[in-house]
């Protein structure tokens, strides 16, 4: 036994050592004196540890237990102490042995409150009953072995009863206590039965004490010593580990014995009823019974009644248990088929011996026609074996608690239309045993869809019903792994023009359109290719059979023809759209996710080309797109670290060789490279760093500008605009601040633009550059003649200039179609009262024929460079007399 104090075994031990010396004081003295001695040392010493043991600190309950003992020990320690002095008085019963019978009886209170439930209703009767049994059985075994002999030699027999009163007393005490301490939880378990120890001690030593006083002899030593070591193990055991510890909030769930010990100890009430009744018949077979016999007979009588109540009151507990299973049975049947569930009992073979009537409702077979017959004719021949084993499992384990209770099944069973129905089942043991199984069967052919319906929705576009992008990687990852795949091919299509569609008629038209390509282009591609919805109004197709590559492309072709041949209908019109597809091959090393990549790429570049094309994958397409990512995110860094410049390149008159105008030119040093317009400002639209780079130029020009006049220079401003900053929010704003910020008059700001700007969503560009006309700026058509839209929009737009586009420059006085055309741009500006300016002048005969045709203005390379702001103050006060006569 481990300790929790370190103390109390060397108390223990001391102890033991004073009982020792006091036994051996009194070794000469009688029986009587040397066992009040030893109970009264012994009594104090567990007074003592029940006593430390509460202050030391334990739950309520075990804490009024333990002062109920300590208290009882203490009242019996006085008992027999003063018993060897009252023993002298002429009482046959004195008061010794009634204060003795006080402290057994707050012992037997005490070892109550041990147990942590008291019984109540039938279990209180059954316990009375379990203790008058063994009360009796005591008691007739006791008179026939002790009791009976002792009442022979008895002078009176009234002074007889009196006499063994106490240890009767004792026993029917301690027999009324046991059946309650028994059965109780593991922790409190140890001073429970110490407890009872302490009381059957009791009742030995009273007995001899009784026995003794009848004969008129001394009590025998070891009877005299029981009571001793009991208290002594009631000392010990409130330090015990077991004992002392903190009570699990569990253990009252827990069993204190195992079924086995627990069964044993239920049954010891009949044990020592048939014990008595076996010592009973062989006195009577060896010369009688001595004493009075009604008595016994009383008592044998008493507890034969006992036993019939007993069995009639567990017969009417069985039936009533057997209904209530039964109950139970029907209620579980109902409740399973109320919710569509189907109940049966069959045996560990699958044989069915019963079936509820819900089988015909869900599976179409009458009972009668399933009775008799095993389950596995009608499961799947696939899920048979494992459904086997699983019920062979059960039956083998039968008999062993630890072995599956129940088990799940999940299965697919054959209605009666031939159909085979989804099934999960529940298989359990039958309460009632028989070797047979209760079987709730569940058809799932709903959740089976349901989930086949969300597995479907997963990997499927709900506007065309197409595969999805999760299911076109997948595929692709798939097809990849597989050997020889690297001919697989990926196709990417991407519909021209579809934005415009839902912004003209709307979301829910733009869907319906998109489900008339998706089925366009299934009938495109081939059976065994993979058409999917990428996204938006991206289509994907993989080509999984080995193709070569004259074959891929005429696919990409004919998808092309496909969109492109007719107009979709839509909203009660007609919707002409393009295509642009871009195509891919897998090499040995690409992965799927690469080869998606590259033939996205492909398609972004047929787009960038104008659509309505195919391109093949390369691999400076990648680099391209790469090289623009890192030339988006250094451009952000530029207009965080103002890395960017601005040049202005006059605008002169011809005729008087006056700078009337600059235009102001962005430039961007990456580093120490020069980066050229055209490979950054692309970058810059696409990504909308152009709106506030633009507004940037607009204001730092301003301000320059507006300082050259302020010096008396007579000198006007022309910036380019783009498609995005005309449509970004509050752009006539900002172009109002900007000039109010420098001073420069609205009059002295040109503003161009370029004619496919007028034609894309030109309602709204044509609204703001009429807002900015009224501010005062003027507006100018830059490279005027390259495009289709502008003696249109020359009526509804009021424009100051046009800039004549530098390719009719360039063939002036080599090409007589472009000096032709050249000559028509500037009568017509003339016409219409507009300022003609000639861009990309670059020799003196394109100088001399612009002069001959009446152009006012002009700049170029012959004319002036582009310069930093300080090299524009020295070109003001030259003439172009003085630049021709230098060339």
């Amino acid at each position: 036994m481990r300790w929790r104090d370190p103390r109390v075994p060397l108390t223990a031990a001391a102890v033991t050592g004073v009982v020792g010396l006091v036994a051996a004081l009194l070794s000469g003295a009688p029986a009587a004196i040397v066992g009040a001695v030893a109970g009264v040392v012994t009594a104090a010493v567990a007074v003592v540890s029940l006593c430390a043991a509460v202050f030391r600190g334990v739950d309520r309950r075990r804490a009024l237990a333990w002062r109920w003992l300590a208290g009882g020990s203490a009242t019996w320690l006085v008992g027999v102490g003063v018993r060897p002095l009252a023993d002298g008085t002429p009482f046959v019963v004195t008061f010794a042995d009634l204060v003795v019978l006080v402290g057994t009886a707050m012992l037997t209170v005490g070892t109550g409150l041990s147990a942590t439930r008291p019984p109540h209703g039938r279990a209180l009767l059954r316990d009375l009953a379990d203790s008058y049994m063994c009360a009796a059985s005591f008691f007739v075994i006791g008179w026939v072995l002790l009791l009976g002999p002792a009442y022979r030699q008895a002078d009176d027999a009234g002074t007889f009863a009196i006499t063994i009163a106490p240890p009767l007393l004792c026993l029917i005490l301690a027999c009324a206590v046991g059946p309650v301490v028994v059965p109780i939880r593991r922790s409190a378990w140890p001073m429970g039965l110490a407890a009872l120890a302490v009381l059957a001690a009791i009742t030995a030593a009273e007995t001899v004490t009784a026995l003794a006083r009848v004969s008129g002899h001394a009590p025998s030593m070891i009877g005299m010593c029981l009571a001793p070591a009991a208290f002594l193990l009631l000392a010990a055991v409130p330090w015990s580990a077991r004992t002392a510890r903190t009570p699990d909030p569990d253990d009252e769930a827990k069993p204190s014995v195992s079924h086995a010990t627990s069964s044993l100890i239920a049954a010891v009430p009949l044990i020592l009823v048939v014990v008595a009744t076996a010592v009973v018949l062989l006195r009577v077979l060896g010369g009688g019974v001595q004493g009075p016999v009604p008595v016994l007979a009383l008592v044998v009588a008493s507890i034969v009644a006992i036993l019939v109540v007993r069995l009639f009151v567990v017969l009417m507990e069985t039936g009533r248990m057997r209904r209530l299973v039964d109950l139970g049975e029907r209620q579980l049947q109902d409740l399973a088929e109320s919710t569509g569930d189907v109940v049966l009992l069959c045996d560990y073979d699958g044989v069915v011996r019963e079936i509820g009537e819900g089988v015909e409702i869900t599976y179409g077979y009458r009972p009668d026609e399933l009775i008799g017959r095993p389950i596995f004719d009608y499961i799947h021949p696939e899920d048979v074996p494992g459904i086997q084993a699983a019920l062979h499992a059960m039956g083998a384990d039968e008999g062993h608690a630890e072995g599956p209770g129940a088990c799940m099944i999940a299965c697919r069973v054959r209605a009666s239309d031939g159909t085979w129905r989804p099934t999960e089942s529940v298989a359990t043991r039958h309460v009632r045993g028989e070797d047979l199984l209760l079987v709730t069967t569940r058809d799932v052919s709903d959740q089976e869809a349901l989930r086949n319906q969300v597995a479907h929705l997963t990997f499927h576009d709900g506007v065309t019903g197409l595969p999805n992008r999760a299911y076109f990687e997948e595929r692709t990852r798939e097809v990849l792994a597989r050997p020889g795949a690297s001919s697989a091919v990926v196709v990417f299509l991407d519909l021209d023009g579809f934005t415009a569609v839902n912004d003209s008629v709307g979301h829910a038209s733009g869907d319906y359109l998109l489900g008339q390509a998706a089925r366009r282009l299934r009938a495109a591609v081939r059976a065994d290719d993979t058409l999917a919805r990428w996204g938006g109004d991206e289509f994907a197709v993989l080509l999984e059979v080995a193709v070569d590559a004259q074959t891929a492309v005429d696919l990409a072709e004919r998808l092309v023809r496909t969109v492109s041949s007719e107009p979709f209908r839509v909203a009660d019109r007609d919707v002409a759209l393009t295509a642009s597809v871009g195509v891919a091959f897998a090499d040995d090393d690409v992965s799927s996710a690469d080869l998606i990549r590259n033939a996205d790429v492909a398609m972004a570049r047929a787009k960038d080309l104008g659509g309505r094309r195919v391109e093949v994958f390369a691999a400076h397409m990648h680099a391209d797109v790469v090289r623009r990512l890192e030339l988006a995110a250094d451009l952000q860094r530029a207009l965080l670290e103002n890395q960017f410049a601005i040049e202005y390149q006059p605008v002169v008159d011809l005729a008087t060789s006056r700078v009337t105008a600059v235009e102001a030119l962005v430039r961007w040093w990456r580093g120490s490279a020069f980066v050229p317009p055209e490979q950054f400002l692309g970058p810059a639209e696409d990504t909308g760093l152009i709106v506030p780079l633009s507004e940037w130029i607009l204001r730092e020009a301003c301000r320059e500008v507006a300082a050259w006049r302020a010096s008396s220079w007579d000198i006007g401003l022309s910036l380019n605009l783009s498609a995005r900053q005309i449509m970004a929010p509050r752009f006539v704003e900002t172009v109002e601040s900007a000039l109010a910020e420098s001073g420069l008059p609205p009059s002295a700001l040109t503003l161009e633009v370029i004619e496919e700007m007028l034609v894309e969503d030109a309602e709204e560009t044509i609204t703001r550059l009429s807002e900015l006309r009224r501010l005062g700026v003027r507006l100018a058509i830059d490279d005027f003649g390259t495009g289709y839209a502008s003696l249109a929009f020359l009526r509804q737009l009021p424009v100051d200039m046009i800039k004549i586009d530098p390719s009719f420059v360039s063939g002036l006085g080599r090409d007589d179609t472009l000096t032709l055309l050249t000559r028509t741009i500037v009568r017509l500006g003339h016409d219409l009262g507009l300022i003609v300016v000639a861009e990309g002048i670059e020799r003196p005969e394109q100088l001399e024929l612009l002069r001959e045709m009446g152009c006012t203005r002009g700049q170029g390379f012959l004319v002036a460079r582009p310069m930093a702001a300080r090299g524009v103050d020295s070109l003001m006060r030259t003439s172009l007399s003085s630049l021709h006569s230098g060339v």
